[in-house]
């Protein structure tokens, strides 16, 4: 009986949802972000799904430290150059998939249009490529944006990430210094432009409910949207480390490669965002 019940709801939830599409694409005509092609299923996300199939996975072979791909000739070291010029102090980072492409376009109408319906899905990437970087981990935390910046953008684009990975989200940080944003700097520069840029988030650690359970020896993930040399993550996991945190790991949406990585002799099967 209550097993009919159930499957009764689930069907007259689908065919809602169905028809509240149906209006949707009826009144207003949406399109895809990416793509601009008609929506099939607007009410489920603001990029079509052929736009989300093309998105591509960072594949092995990759570094086991920051997760940028390696080529096929270089498997047998198990770090990049860059890791090893410059170890980072996160323990362990991976991400979602390649920044080029559909993704790009994607986290860039994420960010800079304000599609934030768009934080579900690709937190949902983020957990389907993260999961042992998620497990065991006691929160995660949101990279902040400097307030204004904050104010400028009307959201913070990690924070909404953060809020859909099924952990505690931690606002441990905060942007004390506010300089050019990473993306407009070369890689040589992009670390001294974080000096002294995050500190501890006193106003969060005062909160009365999290004051037992504080950052001493808590194993955290920190979250962004984009790893490109790292230099973010690495700098916000200096603060954490030197506030008692055992370990930092990272997780993001998206990585900007360093190398091309070898073809996939059997590709994943496409990211489909109704998928649960």
């Amino acid at each position: 009986m209550a097993r009919g019940l159930h499957l009764e709801c689930v069907i007259g939830r689908t065919m809602l949802a169905a028809a509240a599409n149906s209006i949707v694409r009826l009144l207003l005509e949406p399109s895809c972000a990416v793509c601009q092609t008609g929506l099939q299923h607007p009410l489920t996300s603001p990029v079509c799904r052929a736009c989300w199939g093309t998105v591509r996975c960072v594949s092995p072979p990759w570094c086991v430290r920051c997760g940028d791909a390696l080529p096929q000739w270089r498997a047998i070291d198990p770090e990049c150059p860059r890791c090893r010029r410059r170890p980072p102090r996160f323990t362990l980072a991976r991400s979602a998939g390649r920044y080029d492409g559909a993704l790009r376009e994607i986290i860039h109408v994420f960010k800079y249009e304000r599609r934030r319906l768009l934080a579900e899905p690709l937190a949902r990437m983020m957990r389907q490529a993260g999961g042992d970087i998620l497990a065991g981990a006691d929160a995660v935390v949101p990279v902040p944006l400097h307030p204004f910046r904050s104010l400028q953008r009307g959201f913070n684009q990690a924070d909404d990430l953060a809020r859909h990975l099924g952990l505690p989200v931690w606002r441990a940080l905060r942007r004390a210094r506010h300089g050019p944003p990473q993306a407009s700097l070369p890689a040589a520069r992009r670390h001294a432009n974080l000096k002294a840029a995050f500190s501890v988030n006193v106003f969060w650690a005062a909160r009365p409910r999290l004051r037992h359970s504080p950052l001493r020896n808590k194993v955290v993930v920190l979250v962004d949207d984009v790893m490109t040399t790292g230099a973010t993550l690495d700098a916000c996991s200096r603060v954490l480390l030197a506030a008692g945190v055992r370990s930092v790991r990272a997780l993001t949406a998206a990585r900007a490669v360093a190398e091309r990585p070898p073809p996939q002799q059997q590709p994943p099967p496409p990211f489909d965002p109704r998928h649960r």
